[in-house]
């Protein structure tokens, strides 16, 4: 069984070249890598603001939003997941703190 956002990635990509009338992807894509990373940042101050406020169920909301967003982002500069997943399994068992030290070396 493929994995959620596996399978939301997948969507996400075959949308991006559709009629921007009816896929919101197709139309966020036309719009612009600019915008794209404007509603994805959108979506972070929304899911800062829902923690802050202690919105457990907004958070679980705007999360959602948050990936979805952030996938269609990943898609536009032709990465994806696995690309993220690689990064992820680079930084595994390494201190986030000499992680973030490595980073300005």
């Amino acid at each position: 069984m493929a994995d959620l956002l596996d399978t939301l990635e997948q969507t996400i990509r075959d949308r991006r070249s559709g009629d921007p009338a009816a896929s919101y992807v197709a139309k966020l894509t036309a719009r612009g890598r600019a915008k794209i990373a404007q509603k994805l940042g959108e979506e972070a101050t929304e899911a800062v603001i829902a923690a802050i406020q202690d919105d457990r169920d907004e958070l679980v909301k705007e999360s959602a939003d948050l990936l979805f967003h952030l996938l269609v982002l990943l898609a536009d500069m032709g990465l994806g997941l696995d690309d993220v997943r690689a990064e992820l399994a680079r930084r595994e068992g390494v201190s986030g703190i000499a992680e973030k030290a490595a980073r300005g070396a």
